[in-house]
């Protein structure tokens, strides 16, 4: 804790003042960005030092939003902590979801039929779109440009319609459970997916014409908070904000998972790291997306949503546990102590719409985890902003904010 914020914790107004005039150094000043800003996006400090109007020194000071996930988890059942995972990148839950439940389920040592594979490559798009359609909206309203946000928040109520039909849940879904779903997917779901991927690409192309050839827009992006690729590298950042810095890591390509290896979709590279190539990279997501999409419900196979084989993980049926004795005892089992897990421990990583999203669960045996660990992507990247902000002006911050899209439930788990 520097001198100054330990002033500010205990000290009296005229100490506060007093430090803050040691700190200043020659003409530079300091400035408080934040925490309750809405160019911030979410609770987010960042104390910047000035000369004049150009940032020289930037130090991120997070933890508004911490709210002790990973011991919370390990006082829950393995099912009763998935309503937590849609707190962590609330931009894109579901995802959250799917990849949790991935990784208890190595855990377990059990997969899921292809039905449910395909299902949650579907739910997992979804969430990208919902990601990138309020990251790349927001981004558009931070440079100015309030008619982007305005298309792209109105298709992306229709994700969130999509959503509450296949679960009863717009934000916080709690769609996935470990071993299979919640539910299968009701009729004509599949239909009104491609329907609203129709709205979602015709509403991506227009944005597009409307941001990137504008030359205000382009102005202020091009070349503004520049992140190298060794940069990135050391920094561990990942996402469409490592791809703009001319990292091709896509873990969906990398190291496959739910199938992903059976899609033909590409991954954008940017070979700048600006805040412009960020906005470039992103759009082709959604393009990529979209793609992703309608091959999986074009594939999409018939049978089971779970794993019927798993009695000790997944919850029977309704209509099974009103009709049997030992289903009954087994939906009360995995409801009140949780599915039966064996001793060991498991890792595993997903793309997120926003980076490397990566579980680490430690099992003593039981229903409960004896230990749970949560990467974000959204940490790394804050981390890069002392790295990235100086050299830029004080206008440019809710630019550069904009362009690497992080979400502090993400960041402060």
């Amino acid at each position: 804790m520097s001198k100054t914020e330990e002033v500010f914790s205990f000290g009296d107004a005229a100490a506060r003042n007093a430090a803050l005039e040691e700190e200043i150094h020659g003409d530079t000043m300091v400035l408080n960005v934040g925490p309750s800003h809405p160019a911030t996006h979410g609770v987010l400090r960042l104390r910047l030092e000035l000369d004049g109007e150009t940032i020289v020194k930037c130090d991120p000071v997070i933890g508004y939003l911490h709210r002790g996930e990973e011991k919370v988890a390990e006082n829950f059942t393995y099912n009763q902590f998935i309503p937590y995972t849609d707190r962590l990148d609330y931009i894109g839950p579901i995802h959250n979801n799917v990849t949790y439940a991935l990784a208890v389920e190595r855990l377990a040592g059990i997969d899921v039929p292809e039905r449910c594979q395909a299902i949650r490559v579907i739910c997992c798009e979804l969430a990208r779109l919902l990601s990138h359609f309020i990251g790349l909206g927001c981004y558009g309203m931070d440079a100015g440009a309030l008619t982007v946000f305005m298309y792209m928040f109105t298709d992306r109520e229709k994700i969130y319609s999509l959503m509450e039909e296949l679960c009863g849940a717009r934000f916080t879904t709690n769609y996935t459970r470990i071993g299979g779903l919640q539910r299968d997917i009701p009729d004509g779901w599949l239909d009104h997916v491609l329907k609203v991927c129709d709205d979602v690409e015709k509403t991506n192309e227009l944005c597009d014409k409307l941001l990137t050839r504008n030359r205000i827009f382009y102005d202020r992006c091009v070349g503004v908070a520049p992140l190298s690729k060794e940069d990135a590298i050391s920094y561990g950042v990942s996402g469409p904000n490592a791809r703009a810095s001319g990292i091709a890591m896509d873990l969906r390509k990398d190291k496959p998972y739910l199938g992903y290896e059976n899609y033909e979709f590409n991954v954008p590279v940017g070979t700048n790291g600006d805040s412009y190539d960020r906005w470039l990279v992103r759009v082709e997501e959604v393009r990529q997306s979209v793609r992703i999409i309608r091959q999986a419900v074009t594939k999409m196979p018939g049978g089971l949503w779970y794993n019927d084989k798993a009695t000790k993980i997944f919850r029977p049926r309704k209509d099974k546990v009103l009709s049997s004795m030992e289903e009954l005892i087994q939906n009360f089992m995995i409801t009140t102590e949780g599915p039966e897990l064996p001793v060991g421990e498991a890792f595993f990583e997903a793309e997120n719409p926003k980076g490397r999203q990566a579980f680490f669960v430690v099992s003593k045996g039981g229903g409960v985890p004896w230990r749970l660990r949560i990467h974000g992507p959204s940490f790394s990247i804050i981390s890069a902003l002392p790295k990235i902000l100086p050299g830029c002006l004080v206008q440019d911050v809710p630019v550069v904010l904009g362009s690497i899209d992080f979400v502090m439930g993400d960041c402060d788990r």
